[in-house]
């Protein structure tokens, strides 16, 4: 077989297969946003009609007027974005400590802490919460999101620890500079790949997460993904704002991978290589 012919081949097999691993999750995708755009006679009409004849807008003013999903954004990000913040302010130090103490056993019980599941913590947690007076607020949700946050961003920063050259530091010390000194001034630029990897990571686990917010949150403390369960009633399912509801929720965390793709991709390919 002809050579070029041999690698136009493997470039079409590799598309084939992106597209056969990919096409299930695209087509939910596709027939979730059909939901959302459609009137509610559409999407209960047999045979189902694939693509809408009018684009029913009001599906997406629907859910912000009546289910104060403006709130639950704010409070998704309040959540989201202090529990990362919070998971990488103690998880870098926490990964640089066992990188340098090589205490691989301790980064195994981190991770273990990560696959845990996490119903396991809710009732010690809630009891606690509940006795701390902090029902009602959004510290609890912040607090056990660190469950989330908090591993993946030691587990990704200690692999990039391990392969800064310990040269490095000990010419900091030379120079003056303290433990903190060099840890603030010389070792965290130089991670600065894994902590993108690990706050873009983090955000994206702790956005999606909703079995701490069923629990934990109160009628105006509830997250998205809670407020899109909530959005169920028992009498009629709507699936036209339910659909808008589900995509309000996706999108963030969509465009958000879409526009760091390259740096996600970057990142974790650079901590793979160095590790090794």
């Amino acid at each position: 077989m002809p050579r070029p012919l041999a690698k136009a081949l493997r470039r079409a097999s590799l598309y084939f297969a992106v597209l056969v691993i990919v096409s299930p999750a695209l087509l939910f995708f596709l027939w979730m946003l059909s939901l959302s755009l459609k009137p509610e006679v559409d999407n209960i009409s047999y045979p189902p009609v694939l693509i809408p004849t009018t684009f029913a807008w009001s599906n997406y003013a629907q859910v912000f007027a009546e289910n104060s999903f403006g709130r639950y954004f704010i409070n998704s990000l309040i959540v989201t974005g202090s529990a990362t913040l919070i998971g990488l302010v103690i998880g870098a130090p926490a990964a640089y400590g066992i990188a340098r103490a090589k205490a691989t056993k301790l980064s195994v019980v981190v991770m273990i802490a990560r696959m845990t599941p996490g119903l396991s913590y809710l009732i010690p947690l809630f009891l606690m919460f509940r006795w701390l007076g902090l029902m009602g607020t959004l510290w609890p949700q912040i607090i056990t999101h660190l469950v989330i946050t908090l591993p993946i961003v030691i587990w990704v920063l200690i692999s990039y620890f391990e392969a800064l050259p310990i040269e490095l530091e000990e010419a900091g010390r030379i120079d003056g500079a303290n433990r903190w000194q060099v840890f603030r001034h010389v070792v965290l630029p130089l991670t600065r790949p894994g902590i993108t990897v690990a706050l873009l990571l983090s955000f994206i686990f702790s956005w999606n997460n909703f079995v701490f917010g069923i629990v934990l949150a109160g009628r105006t403390t509830r997250t998205l993904p809670v407020a899109v369960y909530n959005s169920l009633t028992f009498e009629q399912v709507s699936w036209g704002p339910l659909s808008a509801a589900a995509l309000v929720v996706v999108i963030p965390v969509l465009v958000l991978t879409v526009v760091a793709q390259k740096q996600i991709v970057a990142g974790l390919t650079s901590g793979a290589v160095k590790g090794g």
